[in-house]
């Protein structure tokens, strides 16, 4: 099993959310945060007066998925999150060792 964090631009939400439910993942945990990568924020405007935005919204999207799901969802994720330009976000797997459903107390893929 699989831990994946992907963060991406907000407005990506739901292309994201629909293929990941093609791909059988059914449910993830979707948080805002804020961050900056490349980006390095950007220059506003406000009342006449500049000031820079140094970290920029974003969401965070959290998702576990078995090993044969794995390479479905991260294309799924990266084919729906792309814009092809700076700051479409990152995915990041780590293995995971253990998921239990709280319910019922099936364990590793059952529990997903």
């Amino acid at each position: 099993m699989y831990w994946i964090t992907a963060i991406i631009k907000p407005f990506k939400l739901d292309e994201v959310r629909e293929a990941l439910a093609e791909t059988g993942v059914h449910g993830m945990t979707v948080t805002e945060v804020k961050g900056f990568g490349r980006q390095h924020g950007h220059t506003e405007l406000y009342r006449g007066a500049e000031y820079v935005v140094d970290f920029l919204p974003k969401l965070k999207i959290e998702v576990a998925v078995s090993d044969t799901q794995l390479d479905r969802v991260i294309e799924a994720i990266a084919g729906a999150a792309r814009t092809g330009k700076v700051g479409d976000g990152k995915i990041f797997v780590r293995p995971l060792e253990q998921a239990i459903r709280i319910r019922t107390q099936e364990v590793d893929d059952d529990a997903l």
